[in-house]
């Protein structure tokens, strides 16, 4: 949500951002909507004093026997009552209207994000690990001869439709090992909080989170108006909605091992085969809350937590600063992590941790108290995979494919799977 008094101040400064994502200069209309609602305010607050004048004189009338003044005063009196009531109003009209053109205006761009149109516009900023050179042709992971009979796409349709899938045996083993080590890494050495967090959520959350009102169609919502989380970025962000935290408490670092939901209504005809886009998937999510100033150090910091992961994995990866065009709706800017995937011969992406600014904190409220005793602030928030368990699942399994459909399995995952660190052929682990 952007500041309303920020856009007055430096209007241009704010269409300069809208036009760097894209999009057609707002700020103009803004300020109108606002000068509406303020106007209404004001003039109610000037009736108000005069119906405060005139109640002060209806008694004095009365008491001195003026009767038509006393009627005079007492039509004033109902007459600006009506008035303030009808301009309190109409000030409430204008600012939901100011509201709801805020809630669904993006996020402005970090300083540093590059300019451009889509994907083909981003930023190369790290390039880790050896690609695998395969003395044979590599195979998606849906093909694997180990992993084609326990990675069930055919049963889970006739559960649930296009885009599920059912894991079996040493296959589902794997992909809970994933995020297991994902949880314990984050826990035991990047010094996050665990939290199992809800994945039904009320409103208020997915709009504290900028899920609302712009992506409803992207998200499932129960019948009884819940919404099953997109991501536990929401339940994990919206956790100190409302809150004044002290700054010595400052930064709030969690992490979350949740099954997520998403329809996927903009991405019709991708990605159709294999488990890489799925209506239910599992993540383990990052979320840190921090003072300002240092939330493009956590940044960094989150970033370092989820390469660190796909390192200890042996995945290679490269790692993209997104430009304005490929960059999402709340974030102010973003890294996305492409983990190598073999079978389609590209990188593809396994992470995405960004910084949003004071975005999503104004939207929920979300503010600190400074050490110096100084004005409430908002705080900053971030959000980051650290990782989107199927797709690590896919990364591990293709890039430790072996010529007969065996898989040989990253060493750090032996200590979850009995100090087993091969997928045989037969789907077996050994």
């Amino acid at each position: 949500m952007h500041d309303i008094r920020a856009i007055r101040d430096t209007p241009d400064a704010f269409d300069a951002a809208l036009a760097r994502r894209g999009d057609a200069p707002l700020s103009a209309q803004l300020i109108e909507i606002d000068a509406a609602r303020r106007g209404k305010i004001q003039a109610a607050e000037e009736a108000q004093a005069e119906q405060n004048k005139a109640s002060k004189l209806v008694g004095a009338a009365k008491a001195a026997g003026d009767e038509a003044e006393f009627e005079r005063l007492r039509a004033l009196v109902a007459e600006k009552k009506a008035a303030v009531a009808a301009l309190n109003e109409d000030a409430k009209v204008e600012a939901a209207r100011l509201t709801d053109m805020l809630a669904r205006i993006p996020n402005s761009p970090a300083d540093d994000v590059p300019m451009g149109e889509d994907e083909n516009d981003n930023l190369e900023v790290k390039l880790w690990g050896e690609v695998p050179d395969f003395d044979f042709e590599a195979k998606e992971h849906f093909e694997l001869a180990g992993v084609a009979a326990s990675m069930d796409f055919d049963t889970a349709a006739k559960i649930s439709g296009a885009r599920f899938v059912m894991l079996k045996g040493a296959v589902a083993r794997i992909h809970r090992a994933l995020a297991q080590f994902m949880i314990d890494t984050h826990v035991d050495k990047n010094d996050l909080l665990e939290v199992n967090s809800p994945v039904l959520v009320r409103d208020e959350a997915m709009y504290g989170t900028d899920k609302l009102p712009k992506f409803g169609d992207d998200s499932y919502q129960t019948t009884n108006g819940w919404w099953l989380v997109p991501t536990s970025e929401v339940p994990l962000t919206f956790s100190v909605a409302g809150d004044v935290l002290a700054q010595k408490d400052l930064p709030i670092r969690m992490t979350a091992h949740t099954l997520c939901f998403r329809s996927e209504a903009g991405s019709a005809g991708r990605d159709t085969s294999g488990m890489l886009r799925q209506h239910q998937f599992e993540k383990v999510e990052m979320v840190s809350v921090t003072h300002p100033d240092e939330s493009d150090a956590e940044q960094k910091r989150m970033l370092a937590c989820a390469e660190s992961l796909l390192e200890a994995l042996g995945v290679p990866y490269r790692t993209v600063l997104l430009c304005t065009g490929d960059m999402g709706f709340g974030a102010r800017r973003t890294f996305d992590i492409e983990a190598w995937l073999p079978g389609q011969n590209t990188y593809r992406e396994i992470s995405s941790v960004s910084t949003t600014g004071d975005f999503q904190a104004r939207r929920m409220n979300a503010r600190f108290k400074p050490d110096d005793g100084g004005k409430p602030q908002f705080v900053h928030t971030l959000n980051g995979s650290g990782l989107a368990v199927g797709r690590c699942l896919i990364a591990v399994l293709e890039n430790g494919q072996q010529s007969d459909g065996s898989v040989k399995l990253p060493d750090v995952l032996a200590p979850y799977l009995g100090g087993k660190t091969t997928l045989g052929a037969d789907g077996k682990l050994s």
